[in-house]
């Protein structure tokens, strides 16, 4: 390389020697570009931060009744949105069921992606009857609908947050194990896991070291888009009485308690439904901005 041609700016230097940008530079960049994948996650940043932080930024008694406060409407000195149907502050009842909500969609989903991503790409990797005997049991749960076996499930085990968890982890695991096993199957067949097999290297460290990074960001923003259904599911399990028990503040039980105040007090009613659309949007959004980013053909 001559000192004229290092002389030159970068844009005028030829391609082979132009210092290279990183995959994930590109997707922070991108990502960086796109206000509605950025504005999406500053909500949930603040819903998260809310929920998190609820004693000290809100330092209010979710299970305090008063029958003389019943239905107050948004606004009402002492309670910015109002009371519910047994005078407790909505406020309240919304952050600290956003605690539960948000968990309920979390932990399943975090659960399900380690086992599901786990048997996706043994599957994948392995192929033949591996592969077969694997994919064909998660057939079998692609029969049902993901909500009608997660009502099944948990009508199966009864009502709690224990078995509420155990019905979404198995509702997500299948789709999962699908996607971790196609971008396996593709990944196997590539030159770098044929030349790393040539060398010697066990399949562990193949799987490892190879197959596991480029399957992993495929995988992880698939379960991100998971995550907004399984809020949605799991307010509707407690919705249905089959999820958290009362009194316990949960935003798909606290729809199911207010419903018949819809005609009496509409605004406070529709707070819980509002909260998990407003989160399941922003969780839907910014899965696809991020999925959007990591394609490499952006």
């Amino acid at each position: 390389m001559t000192d004229q041609t290092l002389s030159l700016p970068l844009t005028e230097r030829p391609a082979a020697i132009r210092p290279s940008t990183s995959y994930w530079s590109g997707v922070r960049r991108r990502l960086a570009r796109d206000p509605v994948t950025m504005i999406c996650a500053a909500i949930l940043l603040v819903i998260l931060a809310a929920v998190i932080f609820a004693p000290l930024l809100f330092p209010l008694d979710p299970y305090k009744t008063s029958m003389i406060r019943r239905l107050k409407p948004p606004g009402t000195p002492g309670f910015l949105l109002g009371t519910d149907e047994l005078g407790r502050d909505m406020l309240a009842r919304l952050i600290h069921g956003g605690r539960l909500s948000l968990f309920m969609g979390f932990a399943p989903v975090l659960v399900a992606t380690c086992i599901g991503a786990t048997l996706g790409i043994i599957a994948g990797y392995a192929g033949g009857a591996v592969n077969m005997g694997i994919m064909r049991i998660m057939d079998v749960f692609y029969a049902f609908p993901s909500v009608l076996l997660a009502v099944a499930i948990s009508g199966a085990l009864g009502p709690g947050i224990i078995n509420g968890l155990f019905a979404l982890t198995l509702v997500f695991i299948p789709p999962i194990t699908r996607v971790a096993e196609s971008v396996t199957t593709q990944i196997r067949a590539q030159d770098f896991v044929d030349a790393a097999r040539a060398t010697g290297a066990s399949a562990t460290r193949i799987v490892t070291g190879h197959v596991l990074s480029n399957v992993a960001g495929p995988i992880l923003v698939y379960a991100a888009g998971l995550i907004s259904v399984s809020i949605i599911i799991a307010s509707g399990l407690s919705f249905l009485g089959l999820g958290v028990s009362p009194p316990t503040p949960e935003w798909g039980l606290m729809l199911s308690a207010m419903r018949q105040a819809i005609y009496v007090a509409p605004v406070n009613a529709v707070l819980p439904g509002a909260m998990i659309f407003i989160v399941s949007i922003c969780f839907n959004m910014m899965s696809d901005g991020v999925r959007s980013a990591m394609d490499v053909r952006a």
